[in-house]
């Protein structure tokens, strides 16, 4: 029956990481703060349709990729593809069967991680590349600014970058680059967000962190990184980096970058 196929469903996606809308208007904040890879709605809401809720989640840059399906009863073929014109990837059509169903999110939630991964990604590294890095700190500020609560920015670069691959070759200097993206990685929370600002600089977002403990946390890393030893066939170094701090006031966005950088220095960090 219907009613045993949708209790079937229910009970998969429990294992699921879900979270349920009921209010459309609350979509683009509850996107912001649950981050979903895969949006499954309805097309007739209370206050808009599927299609009007898709328009507007597609006008917000940072969700162009997000996969959308649509799950209705709806059976009309020509209201079906305007949906997918609108912004849907797939139309299901209910009563569906839960394993047609849970399967085909599984894929698209899988596919769109791949291609996901590809575009914000640094190929050497796996941190968020340059351009989402900067995306995810648009997203951060706004989100401080909204919630009242703190944020700091980080801007790491290594020292002396050029004489390592000068010394030891560019591929040793890459195992550096990737030495200390993984340092990052394992040290700081999930929640913070890392990305590789370009060649030996890094950038770092600390959301719900006082300028004072995010000048802790960066220079604990530092000077625990600087002890460190890499090596070059049979040749032993060690490499330090700087690193600049700045605490988010709520309408520094523009130069809270600028002021990172200014303050790179070693081996003290600076909090602004």
């Amino acid at each position: 029956s219907t009613q045993s196929r949708s209790s079937a469903a229910s009970d998969v996606y429990k294992r699921q990481l879900t979270h349920v809308v009921t209010d459309p208007m609350e979509i683009l904040n509850a996107m912001e703060e649950f981050q979903p890879e895969i949006i499954v709605m309805d097309m007739y809401m209370p206050g808009c349709t599927g299609t009007e809720l898709a328009s507007v989640i597609r006008q917000q840059p940072e969700y162009l990729r997000l996969p959308i399906l649509f799950l209705s009863g709806e059976e009309d073929r020509d209201i079906q593809l305007d949906a997918m014109k609108q912004g849907g990837d797939d139309f299901l059509t209910k009563p569906i069967d839960p394993k047609h169903l849970i399967t085909t999110v599984q894929n698209r939630g899988e596919r769109a991680r791949v291609l996901n991964n590809l575009i914000v990604r640094d190929s050497l590294t796996g941190l968020y590349n340059h351009t989402h890095i900067l995306d995810r700190l648009q997203q951060a500020c706004r989100r401080a600014k909204d919630n009242n609560t703190p944020l700091c920015f980080a801007m790491v670069d290594i020292d002396f970058f050029k004489k390592v691959n000068d010394s030891y070759g560019h591929p040793v200097g890459d195992k550096v680059i990737s030495a200390l993206s993984l340092f990052l990685k394992q040290r700081l929370r999930h929640s913070d967000s890392i990305g590789r600002y370009g060649g030996e600089e890094f950038a770092v977002i600390l959301p719900d962190t006082q300028g004072s403990d995010a000048l802790h946390v960066m220079n604990e890393i530092r000077e625990v990184f600087s002890q460190l030893e890499h090596s070059a066939e049979d040749i032993e170094f060690k490499v330090s980096f700087s690193c600049g701090v700045c605490s988010f006031t709520g309408d520094n966005f523009d130069h809270i970058i600028t002021v990172s950088y200014t303050h790179l220095t070693l081996p003290t960090i600076y909090s602004v």
